[in-house]
């Protein structure tokens, strides 16, 4: 969740980190040969990462032959195998799982594939985890957007995240709402065996949001920021990854209830310019009013944007944004009505989520 940072300069500040603190890395790999090696790379230069520990979960493509060449020139990286999926996990909660039965470190990096890493990203994350006595510290990575439907709807779906979960109400210990982002998340190895790590969540599709709700009400402190000019990805290469990505977890993240999906449709799109631009084919006026009101709206989107340090000029996304928005949430909901969801060739039955309830 890209929301708005509220202490941008700290990124920017030189930082050291105790020589106590040593962090093992963990990536889930299933078929992330366009990124894997850029990702490793990112995590050698980190001097605090003791072990990076990729775990391939059975891809058919170049993505164990890359790692085992990037092996080479980094003598902290290994690679293991997820073997089969057993029954009841979600594969990259599988992985991860894995992973962790090699880690050796005191705190552990859970972060993907398509992820990159500034130099001082780690130091940074356990700076904070110093200053503000959290267990666990998870950074909302800075977007990269290339085409259009991604500059539309990644933005937007942030903004309406971001009205959910705000940094100072998931920061706040003494407020139940729990967020994180499983692109960045950094935990202490002694709260993420008690609250079960990865095999207390085995079949949860949004992980991230259950181990932070996991953490949070075992009394520990969470903490959860602006990766911007920390830690960057690009999502979805292309519209129908985008479309499956947010198809399979919109709708837990929007509350996970039909009422909440009725709420959010009628809330992000601008049916009432909509409506009346449309009675002004018959009425000169009702067009003039709507398209003001649609101005309006716009407007407001475009000051949302530049407020969390997305391109002012992806206002002019707004309309088709609203569109493809309301018609993923919807597939969302349909999809996870039905009780099975779909990601990366594997299909998933699926009951209530545990990090919505």
């Amino acid at each position: 969740m890209a929301i708005e940072n509220p202490n941008p300069s700290a990124s920017k500040r030189p930082v050291t980190a105790p020589l106590a603190d040593v962090v093992t890395a963990i990536v889930p790999a299933r078929n992330e040969e366009a990124v894997i090696a850029q990702c490793v790379e990112s995590l050698a230069q980190q001097s605090e990462i003791a072990q990076i520990l990729v775990v391939n979960d059975q891809s058919s493509d170049a993505t164990a032959d890359i790692v085992r060449g990037c092996m080479k020139g980094i003598p902290t990286l290994r690679l293991l195998e997820a073997g089969p999926l057993p029954d009841g996990w979600v594969g990259k909660n599988h992985a991860l799982w894995v992973g962790v039965q090699q880690a050796t470190s005191p705190w552990l990096l859970f972060t993907d594939a398509d992820a990159q890493h500034a130099r001082n990203c780690v130091v940074r994350a356990l700076q904070i985890a110093h200053e503000q006595q959290a267990a666990m510290i998870s950074f909302s990575p800075e977007q990269i957007s290339r085409n259009w439907y991604e500059k539309a709807l990644i933005p937007f779906i942030y903004l309406r995240l971001a009205k959910n979960f705000s940094y100072d109400k998931v920061n706040d210990s003494k407020s139940p709402i729990a967020a994180a982002n499983g692109q960045f998340l950094l935990i202490r190895r002694d709260v993420y065996d008690a609250i079960g790590g990865h095999r207390g969540v085995a079949g949860e599709v949004l992980e991230d949001v259950a181990i932070a709700l996991r953490v949070k009400q075992s009394g520990q402190r969470i903490w959860f920021g602006s990766g911007k000019g920390l830690v960057r990805t690009r999502m979805y290469t292309s519209f129908g990854a985008m479309w499956e990505g947010w198809k399979k977890n919109l709708y837990r993240l929007m509350g996970g209830t039909r009422w909440t999906v009725v709420r959010e449709i009628e809330s992000a799109l601008p049916w009432i310019p909509l409506l009346l631009i449309l009675l002004g084919l018959k009425f000169p006026f009702l067009f003039f009013l709507g398209v003001l009101f649609l101005i309006a709206r716009q407007t407001i989107y475009g000051l949302d944007l530049a407020r969390n340090h997305y391109p002012f000029s992806f206002i002019y996304y707004y309309v088709p944004a609203a569109f493809l928005y309301v018609g993923v949430l919807w597939a969302s909901y349909r999809s996870h009505a039905k009780g099975r969801i779909a990601w990366k060739g594997r299909e998933y039955s699926i009951g209530a989520p545990e990090s919505v309830k």
